[in-house]
């Protein structure tokens, strides 16, 4: 008669392992998670260094009417808080259009600040990005042609809290001089859960892939 006790164990030892293993891969990845999220959180506040002489407004959706998303509105109104106190500032208004979108981001906010008293010659629009790596780089040429010199400029980037840690590490890595940083609030609570656990994943991807 055959023993199978040994064969059993073996099965048993080895499905252990593999538990192991996998709840120890589970916990490696929540520790990595919750040290981007805390880096994330870092970034949440203001930075202001010196006189920014130019305001980077990062886009956000368009609603279809061709109204701001509550996100977008929350930016656009810190920065017109900030431009009241410091109405000489040069604005840029930085998004493209996307597919579900009626007008460019860019324009969009455009036309919000005008109506609250913005000059419309005092904003630079930068149309055509669509991520945070392309408003960067798109909104440096746009200065650039403007006859502004990044290196010697202070700037100013305004974005949700949320954003500003990957806004910060990306404006250093494209050139820009010194950068402050305007926080924006996160008022529509939904839309703030959603962004604070995807921005830990999108600061991974900006960190390996925007290059």
């Amino acid at each position: 008669m055959k023993e199978t006790t040994p064969q059993k164990n073996y099965k048993g030892k080895r499905l252990h392992t593999w538990c192991r293993v996998l709840l120890a891969l589970i916990l490696a990845g929540l520790l990595l998670f919750a040290g981007l999220f805390g880096a994330v959180l870092w970034g949440n506040h203001d930075e202001i260094r010196g006189e920014p002489q130019v305001m980077i407004i990062l886009g956000c959706q368009v609603m279809p009417w061709e109204a701001p998303s509550i996100l977008l509105q929350d930016r656009l109104d810190e920065a017109l808080a900030y431009w009241q106190d410091h109405p000489d500032i040069t604005v840029v208004v930085s998004g493209g259009q996307g597919d579900n979108e009626p007008i460019s981001e860019a324009a969009c906010m455009a036309d919000y600040l005008t109506e609250r008293g913005v000059p419309a010659d005092q904003i630079l629009l930068e149309e055509h990005s669509h991520n945070t790596k392309e408003n960067l780089i798109f909104s440096r040429k746009v200065l650039s042609r403007a006859g502004f010199d990044l290196g010697e400029t202070e700037v100013l980037v305004v974005s949700s809290g949320f954003h500003l840690t990957r806004a910060r590490m990306l404006a250093g890595r494209f050139g820009y001089g010194e950068v402050s940083t305007l926080a924006a609030p996160a008022s529509h609570i939904p839309s703030r859960i959603q962004m604070y656990l995807r921005e830990p994943l999108a600061l991974v991807k900006s960190f390996f892939l925007d290059r």
